[in-house]
């Protein structure tokens, strides 16, 4: 956990960095909300989450992570959680409680360190393969559930797949500049166009003032309810806690990473708390800090600028921007979503070089680390287990068969290896005692 200099220090570091490149920060704060408002509108719609309670509360935790964790850790939605409220409709209590059961567990796991043992368990090819196939499946999911949704220019002019295609060029045009504020621009593009179709649509309406009255709701633990939290489980456990922490130290590799136990507790808390009010079940997740890091986050001053916003928004509007945001762009955001997946996916191309495991003490004895040279065929196995890995995340849309694939394609190899070596060693001595025989 990190001590009272640790976050001194990081705080400070967050002041220098929103100082020196303000625009940057901003637009990284924005980078998440591809992923953010779909699931949080619909869920808003149906019923399934208090939208004005989840903006405070969640807007609350951006602040708290930014303060203790100073760098860009996201606050998003529960995804099998979300998806399975948004599938079934299910209800306020049903929808809190599953945060809440999915919460316990990890707070068990967190507390007892078996997410440590865990992480300890896992080899790097496995947690490489989980973050490469989070990041395809958000670049899917930009495509079919955003892109491909579109509707022709003739029947929406303001959001086309025309839009999606600026929006895209602007993307390229940017890869070399990721600092460039292109999020901040195409969120404010996006505003504008969303304000320009409430108040053309006499069926939607404008957002007006209207103030946050906090609520208690008492969780309703269905069987349906305590299903979606343990489905939840591997989700968080494997992207939103040890894939995080891992792709922390990939990106910020001058900040201390977030131990896993430490991103476990903190998800454990949110929604521990936030769910008695109605709050979505949240959790940091890699796809979010890689969209963040993507459009120019470096710091955890970006979420805390985001938190605020939200905040504001919370406690002012609530409900009453259902309609707006509802509107928004779907040509911007996912191109917003696409660059988000690409970035995450983009992790994978240190799985062979500068990979945690490939790094080593000095012989020197210095506290220096050397890089170890693998070989041609131990790059061939760490690629197969990695694509293994995506493979199964990928095909079945599960991240716990993907790690079940990748675990078991590891341990093969491991397998063979233990009995080729255990057969040079009987041929060995075989080879001398045969002579003997003979004799």
């Amino acid at each position: 956990m990190y001590s009272l200099t640790d976050i001194k220090r990081l705080n400070r570091n967050n002041v220098a960095t929103i100082r020196s490149s303000p625009l940057p920060e901003i637009s990284g704060a924005l980078g998440d909300l591809g992923t953010l408002l779909p699931l949080m509108i619909t869920l808003a719609v149906n019923g399934s989450i208090s939208l004005s309670t989840t903006l405070v509360f969640s807007g609350l935790f951006n602040i708290i992570t930014g303060v203790v964790f100073g760098i860009p850790l996201p606050v998003q939605p529960m995804k099998a959680i979300a998806a399975a409220a948004i599938a079934s409709k299910t209800s306020l209590s049903e929808t809190v409680a599953a945060g809440n059961v999915t919460a316990c567990l990890v707070l068990i796991l967190s507390a007892t360190g078996l997410l440590r043992v865990v992480t300890r368990i896992i080899p790097i090819p496995v947690i490489k393969g989980i973050q490469f196939g989070a990041g395809l499946s958000l670049v899917i999911s930009a495509g079919s559930s955003l892109l491909q949704q579109l509707r022709p220019v003739v029947d929406q002019p303001l959001d086309n797949r025309i839009w999606a295609f600026v929006a895209f060029l602007l993307l390229i045009l940017n890869q070399r500049r990721t600092r460039f504020p292109l999020a901040l621009l195409l969120f404010v593009a996006g505003v504008v166009v969303a304000l320009i179709r409430v108040m053309t649509d006499h069926e939607t309406r404008m957002p007006q003032l209207l103030l946050w009255r906090p609520y208690f709701i008492l969780p309703n633990w269905s069987g349906d309810a305590v299903g979606m939290g343990i489905a939840q489980l591997p989700l968080t456990t494997l992207n939103s806690v040890i894939a995080v922490s891992a792709l922390a130290s990939d990106l910020l590799p001058d900040l201390p990473s977030p131990s896993v136990t430490a991103v476990g507790l903190s998800v454990a808390a949110m929604n521990l708390l936030g769910c008695w009010f109605g709050a979505m079940p949240v959790c940091h997740g890699s796809g979010g800090l890689a969209a963040q890091y993507r459009f120019g986050a470096r710091s955890g001053a970006s979420i805390i600028i985001l938190g605020l916003f939200k905040v504001i928004l919370g406690l002012f509007f609530g409900e009453s921007l259902l309609d707006l945001l509802g509107t928004f762009p779907r040509s911007l955001m996912g191109i917003m979503v696409l660059a988000s997946g690409l970035e995450l996916a983009k992790v994978g191309q240190s799985l062979n070089h500068g990979a945690p495991d490939l790094w080593e003490a000095s012989v020197s004895g210095g506290s220096g680390k050397r890089h170890r040279t693998i070989d041609d065929e131990e790059r061939s196995r760490r690629w197969n287990v990695m694509l293994v890995t995506t493979a199964g995340i990928l095909a079945f849309k599960n991240d716990a068969i993907g790690f079940i694939a990748g675990m078991l394609c590891h341990y093969a190899y491991r397998l063979t290896e233990w009995a080729d070596r255990s057969w040079q060693v009987y041929g060995y001595r075989h080879s001398e005692v045969q002579p003997l025989l003979q004799s």
